[in-house]
Order: C-alpha cells, then structure tokens, then sequence
C-alpha cells in the first residue's frame, strides 16, 4: 500500500483507507471514499498541489491532504 503523495501522473490507483480522522469526512465529502478509482492528473512543482480525477471530476490536494490517503494499485 502506498500514500496518494506518491503516484505518478497518470496512474490509476483505489482508495483503500485514511490515516488521519481529521480529513476523513473532508476528504470524503469530496468524493474520495474507499473503494473509489482515482487517477493522478498532475502534479504541481515541489508537489503541492496534486490534481486528481476521482467521482467524474477534476480536483486538487495539497501534499498534506495526498498524504493521509492510502491507496492500492489497481
């Protein structure tokens, strides 16, 4: 399993869990919620933010935000 900070763009990954119950309701009030494809976009310089499609549409996160998400490759 890794962290959403560290996809490369253009890969497709799943959301498997949170590390911080800080951002879970945020995170998941924008449609990243376990069990859900998201695909890196693009990634800012010094990688903040990071531009993600995930539920249909485009949205962006800041490194700290990408960085309490763990994923699995699909």
């Amino acid at each position: 399993m890794k962290r959403l900070s560290e996809i490369k763009v253009g890969k497709t990954v799943v959301i498997h869990s949170f590390n911080s119950e800080d951002i879970f309701l945020k995170l998941m009030e924008m449609g990243c919620v376990p069990g859900e494809s998201v695909t890196v976009d693009n990634i800012a310089p010094f990688k903040d933010p990071i531009c993600i499609t995930v539920a249909g549409y485009h949205l962006s996160l800041r490194l700290n935000e990408a960085d309490q998400i763990l994923v699995e490759e699909s």
